[in-house]
């Protein structure tokens, strides 16, 4: 597995356990706390091996990027969040920023 690709699955695992604490209720429903463990570990232990090869700012900022785009859209979809013009045009913001930092990442 490439660094850029232990990246993006660390972020999808940013979503997974920002979901899971949602449905954990404080961290008092069982599965749901045993679920978000999990995919915290699962994002921090990809990202470690994500960092062994990438640049540290770049890296970190997209996996940020990608668990926070990926909440604000699952937000949307699932829990119907506002879809408000704003809101889009932030997401979109920090899409653009996250493929400019890869498009010039010197990996």
């Amino acid at each position: 597995m490439t660094g850029w690709l232990a990246v993006l699955a660390a972020g999808l695992f940013e979503i997974a356990w920002a979901f899971g604490l949602k449905y954990s209720d404080g961290l008092t429903r069982f599965w749901p706390t045993v679920a978000t463990a999990l995919a915290i570990l699962a994002s921090f232990s990809l990202m470690s091996f994500a960092l062994r090869s990438l640049p540290f700012g770049t890296a970190y900022a997209i996996w940020t990027g990608i668990g926070a785009a990926g909440s604000i859209v699952v937000g949307m979809v699932i829990f119907s969040e506002p879809t408000d013009p704003v809101r889009i045009i932030c997401l979109t913001l920090i899409v653009a920023g996250m493929v400019g930092l890869k498009l010039t990442s010197p990996v």
